[in-house]
């Protein structure tokens, strides 16, 4: 530096003209080298969009007479593995985990169980594979060897589905038996296993020639057999017997997303069968403990328990005397029971103990007498309670208070507080609807004489027959010839209703205006080639109405004339269910494994119905026409398919940038 400034100071032009040309020199070059490193990538270059392909493994794939525990698969590049707990499916299943590692170019897998002879093994990774740098998928990939002198081919596929709503079933073991005998699934594991993806389906591979019973298994301790009742299952009455054929399919080319550049047909092994479907439940939960106690409110409390059981438990009192001290509510199937206090002293008492004596299932799974000693506390206590009376007491005296100066009508004993039953209807009422009372508290009398109908005719009011009955402890139900498009009344008197602890209900007046017709729509369903026979004399078909988030909206009993009618349907568009209830119990009901009993069947109709204001719409559904994995639409299926991974293909829209034809591979 010093050198140039002294070329400066001496206005040496021709020394300082050399040093730029030097700098220029050594700019150029840089950039030329710049330009040479990165030739033909100004931009990054292009993407690596090739999937990963194995070189050779040790055993090689296909290989016989192997006795090594060790497999070891190379690719042409560095990999990693996906979800190897949940996509990597080894078989036959092994008791003790493998050990599956990804390490640089290879996968190493360490097998723990003893190998068994004359046996084919599978090492399923389904779409685990992908490259370490741009993820790109090696597409399904599975791995075989055999201990025998031959290896078996053969494959089986299908589909698992939830039984009760035909849902697909993701992560269901899924295997094979060539032993008949029903107790193995209990106590031996499968001899080849598969695992459902996101749509529900299952492929086992490595199948032998042979006839086989197919079983499903929800495996929640990992032992590859059905043994706990909260395990969902799914078995086969019949065998089957792998087969295959020669066969052909059509491939689709792509241009890009909207062009198609060819159809090629393409010739493949097509295994069978193809099309098993396992129809899945979870067995009746009807081993019997008690779960807790619970006192919400001072004025009742509730056992739980997790099961029901046709008698209800026994309570004797030990700071109190438990003779007609209740009024019991169970729930509808009796597992939760509800005891409301009749003496307000046992209301006001903060800790309830008592002995409670139940029906328990003990480890044989037989049902035996158990009692527990139970202190049952109100969590707001009583002292707690009074004080905030107190607060509203003062509050309300405010208020006469004010009355009084202001010389208006005031009360000097505060009243009672009211019952308030709870109505269903606040203004309008379909005509196939009745109104139902809610009461807080159970009831100790009921005026139905003080309950009123009127309908208006002619501007002039007329009484209404009606029909008030009591449907649970503390559910009421009104009745009545409702007329469409008509103004209806509803009076009750005050004092009509008494609860348990004295509180009366006030006067109750509701206007009601039964929709028109003109409001709903009118649904028939025609059932054709129905399952049940003659010989099922309890069964009958359910059809049930779905909303777009697979609820019931409404169901209806088919008739001997095969035709449910469902009038009065608001508008909108609906799915349909059938359930074949065999056992006319009115509700499905699931299976049971060691009675060889299935689940009752279920349908979908796979279209979707819309029904219009003044519209009759007719259907006609043949159960059976469309097989079951394929019935239920996708719009109301909550196990969505999984997403199928993709070459990224970012060459594509590179080369477009850049004006240029891309051919993938080059």
């Amino acid at each position: 530096m010093r050198d140039m400034i002294r070329f400066c100071n001496r206005k040496d032009w021709k020394a300082w003209g050399g040093i730029i040309i030097v700098f220029s020199l050594i700019f150029h070059l840089s950039s030329l080298f710049v330009s040479c490193a990165r030739m033909g990538n100004p931009d990054g270059g292009w993407y690596d969009d090739t999937p990963p392909k194995v070189v050779d493994a040790s055993p090689s794939d296909k290989a016989v007479g192997v006795d090594a525990k060790q497999v070891v698969i190379n690719f042409d590049e560095y990999i990693k593995i996906e979800n190897a707990q949940e996509k990597v499916i080894i078989s036959p299943p092994q008791i003790e985990q493998a050990d599956i590692k990804a390490a640089g170019r290879r996968i190493v897998v360490n097998l723990k169980d003893s190998l068994k002879p004359n046996t084919t093994y599978t090492i399923d990774f389904s779409d685990a594979i992908v490259d370490n740098n741009e993820g790109n998928p090696m597409g399904n990939y599975t791995y075989s060897f055999s201990t025998g002198t031959n290896i078996d081919t053969l494959e089986v596929s299908g589909y698992c589905l939830n039984a009760e709503n035909l849902e697909p079933i993701k992560g269901m073991l899924v295997g094979l038996y060539e032993d008949f005998e029903d107790s193995l699934f209990h106590t031996q594991p499968m001899m080849r296993v598969s695992r459902t993806n996101g749509s529900g389906q299952f492929t086992i591979k490595g199948v032998a020639p042979g006839a086989y019973r197919v079983y499903a298994l929800q495996d929640a301790d990992g032992d590859f057999v059905f043994g706990q009742k909260s395990e969902m299952i799914g078995f086969l009455h019949d065998s089957i017997k792998p087969s295959w054929k020669p066969d052909v399919r059509q491939d689709t080319i792509w241009r890009d997303s909207l062009h198609i550049s060819n159809i090629l047909r393409i010739d493949y092994t097509h295994f069978l069968p193809d099309d098993v479907t396992l129809l899945c439940f979870q067995e009746p939960q009807t081993d019997r403990y008690f779960l807790k106690n619970e006192r919400q409110t001072p004025e009742k409390f509730g056992l739980f328990f997790s099961y029901g059981h046709d008698s209800l438990p026994e309570i004797q009192g030990l700071n109190f005397d438990e003779t007609d001290a209740f009024v019991i509510e169970p729930s509808l199937h009796r597992d939760t029971v509800y005891y409301w206090l009749r003496d307000t002293t046992l209301v006001n008492l903060d800790t309830l103990r008592m002995q409670v004596r139940y029906e328990m299932t003990d480890s044989t799974g037989i049902l035996v007498a158990q009692t527990d000693t139970l202190e049952v506390l109100s969590k707001v206590p009583y002292a707690r309670r009074m004080k905030d009376l107190q607060k509203e007491r003062e509050k309300w005296e405010k208020e006469q208070e004010r009355k009084r100066k202001r010389e208006e009508p005031y009360d000097t004993i505060m009243p009672a507080k009211a019952l308030q039953p709870k109505l269903s209807v606040s203004g309008q009422i379909d005509p196939n609807r009745n109104i139902i009372f809610e009461m807080p508290e159970p009831l100790v009398f009921c005026d139905t004489a003080a309950i009123h109908l009127q309908t208006m005719i002619d501007s002039v009011w007329y009484d209404v027959p009606l029909e008030f009955r009591q449907t649970n402890v503390r559910l009421y139900e009104l009745s009545a010839s409702w007329k469409a498009g008509d103004e209806y009344l509803l009076q009750v008197d005050s004092a009509a209703f008494q609860n348990i602890y004295g509180n009366v209900s006030n006067a109750i007046e509701q206007k009601i205006k039964v929709k028109s017709e003109d409001e709903y729509s009118i649904l028939y369903v025609t059932i054709s080639n129905s399952p049940v026979t003659a010989n099922d004399s309890l069964a009958q078909i359910i059809v049930q109405l779905m909303d777009n988030s697979d609820k019931v909206v409404r169901q209806e009993l088919v008739g001997e004339d095969m035709m449910a009618d469902f009038f009065y349907l608001k508008p909108g568009k609906y799915y349909i269910r059938a359930i074949v209830d065999l056992n006319g119990n009115g509700q499905w009901d699931t299976g049971i494994y060691d009675e060889d009993l299935q689940a009752e069947p279920v349908y979908y109709n796979p279209e979707v119905v819309e029904c219009k204001a003044k519209w009759d719409v007719n259907r006609t559904w043949d159960l059976t026409s469309v097989p079951r994995y394929r019935q239920k639409p996708l719009a109301i299926t909550k196990q969505k398919p999984d997403k199928q991974k993709q070459l990224k293909n970012r060459n594509l829209e590179r080369a477009k940038k850049l004006g240029k034809e891309y051919v993938q591979g080059l």
